[in-house]
Order: structure tokens, then C-alpha cells, then sequence
């Protein structure tokens, strides 16, 4: 029995160790995002917004550069009010320096061209 158990804990462990080792690898888009953070790039989403998670899914982990705002509150029936007081009415809603802004989900290529950033894949 104590085999059993003690076998049961190295499994956990290397699970947990796995997750935690997979949560802090780099994203192959890390040093564009962090561009888009440098050069002023906000970008405000929904939880529940389909096309949030398609631009999510685009950055993949490498989106926890970007400053992203998100919308909705919890229950999903109305909007913060950092987000009413900026007018935000569609998601995405990508806002650059100066005020300009791009909804809808934005190619890499687009994002790239509006900020002067990089576009390369690590």
C-alpha cells in the first residue's frame, strides 16, 4: 500500500511540474507582443466574444503580453466601466497610440503594420 501511495505522489508531482514548466515556456509571439505593449497597444475583449478567443488563439500563450481589458462583467450582461467610459462598443476593439482604433479580429500582419512592430515567430 505505502508503494502504491508513494508512487501516486512522483506522478502528482511530475504533473504539477509539467504544468507549471508548460504555463512559463515562451510563446513563439512573445517579442511582438511585447512590441504591441511598448508602443502602446490596448486591446479590449469579452469572455464570452467568439471572436476574442479567435485573436486569443492567435497569440496563443504569448497574449499575456499585450494589456488586454476585459469588458464584460462576470455574468456577462453589461460592460465595466472602464470600457463605457471608452466607448468601446464592438470586440475585439484593438487601440493604438493616438487614439485609432480596429475591431474585429486583426491579422498579425495588420497589428504589425499600425505599431512598426516585428512580425517574427521565435
Amino acid at each position: 500500500m505505502k508503494k502504491w501511495i508513494l508512487a501516486a505522489i512522483i506522478v502528482l508531482v511530475a504533473l504539477v511540474g509539467l504544468v507549471v514548466w508548460d504555463k512559463n515556456r515562451p510563446g513563439e509571439l512573445d517579442a511582438f507582443a511585447q512590441c504591441l505593449t511598448d508602443k502602446g497597444v490596448t486591446y479590449y475583449g469579452a469572455f464570452w466574444c467568439p471572436n476574442c478567443q479567435k485573436q486569443n488563439e492567435i497569440f496563443g500563450r504569448s497574449k499575456r503580453y499585450i494589456p488586454y481589458v476585459e469588458c464584460s462583467t462576470p455574468d456577462g450582461k453589461s460592460q465595466v466601466e472602464q470600457c463605457r467610459n471608452a466607448n468601446i462598443t464592438a470586440y475585439p476593439t484593438w487601440e493604438f497610440e493616438g487614439g485609432e482604433r480596429l475591431t474585429g479580429v486583426q491579422p498579425l500582419e495588420t497589428l504589425a503594420e499600425k505599431t512598426g512592430c516585428e512580425l517574427r515567430v521565435n
